[in-house]
C-alpha cells in the first residue's frame, strides 16, 4: 500500500497483523498506530520515502510485507515493491505479497509487470 491509501485499509492491515501472529511471527513492526513503526528508506534526490507495511521476523530471519490492494498510483506501489524485493535480496531476507479477494487480479497483474514470480499469502 502506499502512504496515502493507509488510512482507508486499517481493517485490512488487522486481519494481516492477526494472520501473521497466529503464523509465529514475532517482533512485528507494522505502520499502524499500537505497533512500531518500520525503518523507513529515503529515497534520494525526491522527497519520497518508502516504508514497508510490515516487518517481522521467523526462525532469525527477517520478513517484509507487502499489502497489494488496487491504488490510484500504481506506478508509486511498483517502486515500492521493486525497491523492497531488491532490499530483500541483497540482505537475504523475504519479501511477500498479501492480498485479498477482489484484488488478485491487480495485484497478479502488477507481479508480473515487475517480473517478479511471488506466491500470493491470500487472506
Amino acid at each position: 500500500m502506499i502512504q496515502l491509501e493507509k488510512e482507508n485499509n486499517k481493517e485490512v492491515m488487522q486481519l494481516s497483523l492477526a494472520y501473521l501472529e497466529k503464523k509465529g511471527f514475532e517482533n512485528i513492526k507494522a505502520d499502524i498506530d499500537g505497533y512500531e513503526k518500520p525503518k523507513s528508506y529515503h529515497k534520494k534526490n525526491s522527497d519520497e520515502t518508502i516504508t514497508p507495511d510490515i516487518v517481522a521476523e521467523r526462525a532469525g530471519i527477517k520478513h517484509y510485507f507487502e499489502i497489494g490492494l488496487k491504488s490510484e498510483k500504481p506506478n508509486l506501489l511498483k517502486s515500492k515493491w521493486r525497491f523492497l524485493e531488491v532490499l530483500s535480496r541483497m540482505k537475504n531476507h523475504r519479501f511477500k505479497i498479501i492480498t485479498r479477494r477482489g484484488h488478485f487480479k491487480f495485484t497478479n497483474e502488477m507481479l508480473s509487470d515487475l517480473n517478479l514470480n511471488k506466491p500470493l499469502i491470500k487472506l
